[in-house]
């Protein structure tokens, strides 16, 4: 697992990220803003409130929360299997 360290708002609904491994940027969540439970982001206020947790998760006020992993992804463009390995697929007998 990626573990985030630090999380700031930007603008719009972009965050930036730093993870433990010194990985850090920008990713852009304006694909989730106004969704389902991120609908609360369109206080801006409650946005900005956003802290990474005790277990590296991304968080805000309500019990919302993005996986560390899927933010990681997004922030690098790298795959999954490239990033964690142990995910590729092994060979299936038929």
């Amino acid at each position: 697992m990626k573990k985030a360290v630090q999380a700031n708002p930007l603008d719009g609904f972009r965050l930036w990220l730093k993870y433990a491994d010194g990985t850090e940027g920008a990713v852009d969540l304006s694909d989730l803003a106004g969704r389902g439970v991120f609908e609360a982001w369109s206080d801006r206020e409650l946005f900005e409130a956003v802290a990474v947790d005790e277990s590296g998760a991304i968080v805000w006020p309500g019990e919302i929360d993005l996986c560390p992993d899927t933010l990681y992804l997004r922030l690098t463009g790298r795959p999954a299997e490239e990033i964690f390995p142990e995910l590729k697929r092994a060979p299936v007998d038929a």
